[in-house]
């Protein structure tokens, strides 16, 4: 395999890297959908709290596994540590087949959305150009992806402050509409859409873990990376939240695609919402490239242990990027925009790819931050530069919310007789079988007992 990668992040870039995968499109366009399926804003409050506090306690056990594991490719490196080559190999198939395509392509089509309108039967076309232009640009060095990952997630995050900021003092507000009476009844299946919608707002708060192998003294670097980037957005989250709800009354965000916009345009008129929009736009921007950076890292992983083709471990030999990686992740991803596009309702696009991959990719995180317990064990004596506060609590909870989270998902896709997440369970269990096949039928570097991959 031809190059290596090299540890050229710093503590910024890690930091935009976490922070701005994690803000991409879920804070701007979910509030909308979820207003229209719950009308209680205690309960919506809740929900964004609840799910911070299970990403916060997953942060903190992730944080011990990256600075003890800090090693490119994180999550799959955590699962081949603790239950196998099996489990490893699972994972990156499960990776490479749903959550990589899938999330990837997931904001490129918002972005296409956003640029020409959510009915355009452009849409593919679109997310297909940023697609391609991303992944260039993260093939040609990770300083440049770098780059682009600080500068855009420094746009999104000073605009999600000005909303904040502008929205409490606009004299416009009304605090009482965060404890109002819900305008209607209660209705589970709601609650279970609404969960979907938050769950996925807060999806990317691991994938700096990804990266692990390319961050300067990561030891030292990666805990403040992850813990303070999960707790701004986590806050942020939050507190935009109760913003919406500041200036707008719950019923009037119904079904609106982008209330940031809605709320800047009542405070500040159409200038500010435009400003808002631009804003948005660089916000799921960067989102896809912190995405389209950190998750070629797995395929590359694999293969450099023999799990998957060794054409995806090859790095570039001047570039010093996961350029095989790359490129085949937005081939990929850019196949799958075009396989589950519906040209008489472009619309559902989104839904359907989002659906696709939140169940795959929180199940490989519930036992990746469950791997906690097995490495306690398993690898004892290991240096651990950090350890999770209030072990074993703070992972149960994690694990606990997130099953309880996945089940809500589950049930509700089913009951809208959606059945994705249960196909991409099924190619997690058929990785299995795979797996078998291609220990035997190809050469791979097992795993040392007791030894850190």
């Amino acid at each position: 395999m031809s190059g290596e990668l090299r540890r050229s992040l710093g503590t910024w870039g890690g930091s935009a890297l976490l922070v701005g995968t994690m803000i991409g499109s879920g804070i701007f366009r979910t509030p909308g959908p979820i207003a229209a399926n719950l009308q209680d804003p205690r309960l919506i409050l809740m929900l964004w709290l609840f799910v911070g506090v299970i990403s916060m306690c997953g942060a903190l056990t992730l944080a011990e596994l990256a600075t003890m594991l800090p090693q490119t490719g994180g999550t799959y490196v955590y699962l081949r540590a603790a239950y196998g080559d099996g489990a490893a190999f699972v994972f990156g198939w499960l990776y490479l087949l749903v959550a990589i395509p899938s999330g990837v392509a997931a904001l490129a089509v918002v972005l296409g959305e956003q640029l020409l309108g959510a009915h355009s039967a452009f849409i593919p076309v679109a997310a297909s150009g940023m697609i391609v232009f991303l992944s260039i640009a993260n093939i040609l060095g990770v300083k440049l992806g770098s780059s682009i990952q600080v500068l855009f997630t420094v746009i999104k995050v000073v605009a999600l402050a000005v909303l904040i900021l502008v929205s409490f003092l606009s004299g416009r507000g009304d605090a009482g509409r965060w404890v109002a009476a819900p305008s209607g009844s209660l209705n589970w299946l709601g609650v279970m859409a609404a969960a979907q919608s938050v769950i996925f707002a807060y999806n990317g708060w691991v994938y700096v873990s990804l990266v692990s192998g390319e961050i300067r003294e990561p030891e030292k670097k990666l805990t403040p990376i992850i813990l303070a980037g999960t707790g701004a957005a986590t806050l942020l989250y939050l507190l935009a939240n109760l913003a919406y709800l500041f200036v707008m009354p719950l019923p009037d965000m119904k079904g609106k695609p982008l209330v940031a916009v809605d709320a800047m345009s009542l405070i500040l008129g159409k200038a500010g919402g435009g400003v808002m929009r631009a804003c948005i736009l660089c916000s799921v921007f960067g989102a896809l490239n912190g995405i389209i950076l950190a998750k070629a890292r797995v395929a590359y992983a694999l293969a450099r242990d023999g799990l998957t083709f060794s054409v995806l471990g090859k790095a570039h030999p001047t570039r010093a990027t996961p350029y095989v990686s790359i490129l085949i992740q937005g081939i990929v991803s850019i196949v799958l925009v075009f396989a589950l596009n519906d040209p008489e309702n472009p619309d559902r696009l989104f839904s359907r790819l989002t659906t696709y991959f939140v169940v795959v990719e929180w199940l490989a995180l519930l036992f990746a931050i469950a791997a906690v317990f097995v490495l306690r064990r398993k690898m004892a004596d290991a240096p651990r530069p950090y350890r999770t506060p209030a072990y074993p609590w703070v992972p149960l909870v994690f694990v606990a919310g997130t099953s309880v989270s996945l089940a809500v998902i589950v049930g509700n896709a089913c009951w809208k007789k959606d059945y994705s997440p249960l196909v991409g369970l099924a190619i997690v269990i058929a990785g299995f079988p795979v797996y078998w096949i291609w220990r035997r039928c190809s050469r791979y570097n097992p795993l040392p007992k007791g030894d850190a991959p």
